[in-house]
């Protein structure tokens, strides 16, 4: 993504930074197996949007498709658009590396890096991209990215302790205070609490809360109370007879849980199915 670019959707920021999304007929493709068929919705700013459905609906694929991670597994690739505001984040001109740094990912499984204090985990992203910053600022990011995830009392008198002597669900809070460090504008989250236990799952889903009203959040779950406790929109997404990812439904969260309009929707909320 162009510096210009940038700029120009850093002046829609204000006390927030969520910048919406808009997917428009966007497929992804495994060799010549078609993953996720002909994707249109919007990723609202600043509110959470929860993905859901059986396993193999493409759910993941998808996510991964609305920061240019697809792309990166040998022989996939994406048809379609993906808009962020109103850039095209597949445009010919766009740097996806840039596209990385301002929509954020927060993995299944908690990857904090191993050999690295906590304090250099927040910073990673930040010395990635070589921005330079004296050692005070980077104390202030490091307390306002640990304050952000929810974790500042508790590991602030030991930043210089390695990232995993933290438990799973403060490593995974650790997780999203280096994804917010680098101050992005939309999170995206692959079943962060699928490896959590109910006490940590409680914390991030209060996080969660937090986060929205500064970042755009999309979220895949396979935990149905979690999407109704926690996303404003919801998005269904099925597996065909081609075996293909499709989206059957969409809608704001209520609706989709209290009144689906497909009867495929509810015979998955319902739990007949998946």
């Amino acid at each position: 993504m162009s510096q210009e670019t940038i700029e120009q959707t850093q002046t829609i920021q204000d006390d927030s930074l969520a910048a919406g999304m808009e997917v428009r007929n966007l497929s992804a493709y495994y060799g010549d197996f078609q993953a996720v068929k002909d994707i249109t919705m919007p990723i609202e700013r600043g509110k959470v949007t929860a993905l859901i459905g059986p396993s193999g609906c493409g759910k993941s694929t998808f996510i991964r498709c609305l920061n240019r991670l697809h792309e990166l597994t040998r022989g996939a690739r994406v048809s379609g658009q993906a808009f962020l505001e109103d850039q095209d984040i597949y445009a010919s001109n766009v740097d996806p590396v840039q596209v990385r740094r301002v929509i954020g990912m927060v993995f299944q499984k908690p990857n904090p890096f191993p050999m690295m204090s906590i304090y250099d985990n927040v910073i990673a992203g930040i010395k990635l991209n070589n921005a330079r910053k004296s050692r005070g600022e980077l104390d202030q990011i490091v307390e306002h990215s640990l304050r952000g995830a929810a974790l500042w009392d508790e590991v602030k008198d030991k930043l210089d302790h390695s990232g995993a002597s933290l438990s799973g669900g403060q490593q995974q809070r650790l997780c999203i205070a280096r994804t917010i460090a680098v101050e992005p504008e939309v999170i995206l989250m692959d079943e962060p609490c699928s490896a959590l236990d109910p006490i940590a799952t409680f914390k991030i889903e209060e996080l969660i809360a937090e986060l929205k009203e500064r970042y755009t959040i999309a979220l895949v779950t396979h935990n149905m109370q979690q999407a109704a406790r926690v996303s404003d929109f919801t998005a269904f997404l099925l597996s065909g007879e081609e075996r293909y990812g499709r989206l059957v439904e969409y809608g704001p969260t209520q609706q989709i849980f209290t009144n689906p309009q497909d009867e495929q929707t509810e015979a998955y909320i319902t739990g007949k199915f998946g």
